[in-house]
């Protein structure tokens, strides 16, 4: 029987959680916090790259130090007969400066679309000009985000 490539072995799992817990370490850091060698450690990190397991390294970066503090999350639903343009439409969204991500969804909306203004009539503008105004959108309902925490998955 093949070998499940969505399975961890005790070594991935460890420099994922390593990593989910200090996604700066460096490569010798987290070889000592793993208990490997370093090149070890750096076939293992690559493997996970390379499978999909780590999607991607990255900088969280606060949007309101980029001169958009206003967020909001918006429920978006397509006309029944848009069904067609969901990837063209949702590429088109995150494409755009304003929307930090794109949520595709099962359920009565069929997107979240979270996104950072820099002023509520930037954000109105948003949603008027780039959602109620598309031929395919039917509906949007926008809500504003007074705080976000950030969770952790279960280890």
């Amino acid at each position: 029987m093949p070998k499940d490539l969505r399975t961890l072995d005790d070594i991935d799992e460890r420099i994922v959680a390593a990593l989910r817990s200090e996604g700066r370490l460096p490569n010798n850091a987290l070889a000592d916090t793993v208990g490997i060698a370093a090149s070890t450690c750096l076939t293992r990190l690559r493997s996970l790259v390379d499978r999909g397991v780590i999607a991607g390294f990255h900088a969280e970066v606060d949007p309101a130090w980029l001169g958009r503090p206003i967020q909001a999350m918006i429920a978006v639903r397509l006309r029944a007969d848009a069904r067609a343009a969901i990837n063209e439409f949702s590429h088109r969204l995150a494409g755009m400066p304003e929307v930090l991500n794109v949520y595709f969804l099962a359920g009565a909306d069929d997107f979240h679309v979270h996104v950072a203004a820099r002023d509520p009539e930037d954000l109105r503008a948003f949603v008027v000009d780039h959602l109620s105004s598309a031929p395919e959108v039917a509906l949007t309902e926008t809500n504003l985000i007074f705080q976000h925490t950030r969770g952790r998955l279960s280890d």
